[in-house]
């Protein structure tokens, strides 16, 4: 007879399950991030059982990483509405390589 395989989902737990030594480490806010992220890349276990040639933790970061991908999107989306609504160009309120926020001459900056 040949060896029975393990489901995606029975691999994910078992992935999961090792991690519970690493997420009781963790602080109380970092153990719910990362349970997000866990709940996030359960959200693809039908994918996931088509990619056979992943392992199972790299099919788990990679969902995680189209859930984190998606929510950038929406953030996006919605930073480019508020921006048309308000009359500001994104250019003027992102900020640059360095980290510094331009000023915007619409709102200029409270004086330090």
């Amino acid at each position: 007879m040949g060896r029975t395989l393990v489901s995606i989902t029975q691999a994910f737990l078992q992935e999961q399950q090792s991690l519970t030594k690493f997420r009781r480490a963790l602080r109380r806010d970092d153990q719910r991030a990362l349970d997000d992220l866990l709940a996030s890349s359960r959200r693809h276990l039908a994918a996931a059982a088509y990619a056979s040639h992943l392992l199972p933790f790299e099919t788990m970061l990679l969902a995680m990483l189209v859930e984190e991908h998606k929510q950038v999107i929406h953030l996006r989306l919605q930073l480019e509405i508020l921006q048309a609504r308000s009359g500001t160009s994104p250019a003027s309120t992102l900020p640059d390589a360095s980290g510094d926020v331009p000023e915007n001459p619409a709102h200029p900056a409270a004086p330090a």
